[in-house]
């Protein structure tokens, strides 16, 4: 007996599968045809502003408008600037700065000495640590500053509901 003679009991007949896969794909093209437009994202288009002589601002005025004014430089933004500067050239000198040289850094750059807060320099088991950062909250923000491996890496970040940059007791 051969195998294309055996037939399972259990096979559908080679008809229904073809009905079946036919009526498949019908279904899903009529339903991608029909709501596959809606799955796309809708081209927008501005409107083609019309122009009337008595209407139609001039070009300078147009340019203004368009102009974002320039937004002022905060407090935290300049403090930021001048720790980049500072930490980068203790960095240079140092790749793994301690406390009092963070310190030292953070006092340069204008911070008030009782809110400065800075991460410990060594674990508590005496091993130097892999980066160590300074804080101080300047307005409402906190400019933090990370030196790690020689690297200098300074951000701004809101000041927590305790009006500090760090969690914890260890400033």
């Amino acid at each position: 007996m051969t195998l294309e003679k055996m037939t399972s009991r259990h096979q559908p007949a080679s008809r229904h599968v073809n009905v079946r896969a036919v009526g498949v794909s019908v279904l899903l093209a009529a339903t991608m045809a029909l709501g596959g437009c809606g799955l796309l994202p809708e081209e927008t288009t501005a409107p083609v502003p019309t122009t009337d002589s008595s209407t139609a601002a001039p070009a300078k005025e147009v340019a203004k408008e368009t102009d974002k004014p320039a937004q002022p430089v905060t407090a935290a933004e300049e403090f930021s600037k001048k720790l980049t500067g500072i930490l980068t050239t203790l960095a240079a000198g140092t790749k793994a700065p301690n406390r009092e040289q963070m310190k030292a850094a953070m006092l340069d750059a204008g911070a008030v000495e009782e809110k400065i807060e800075i991460s410990i320099d060594i674990t508590p088991t005496g091993l130097a640590v892999d980066a160590i950062e300074a804080a101080s909250p300047v307005a409402e923000e906190c400019v933090i500053g990370q030196v790690r491996d020689g690297n200098v890496a300074v951000t701004i970040l809101p000041t927590l509901a305790s009006g500090r940059c760090f969690v914890g007791d260890a400033h």
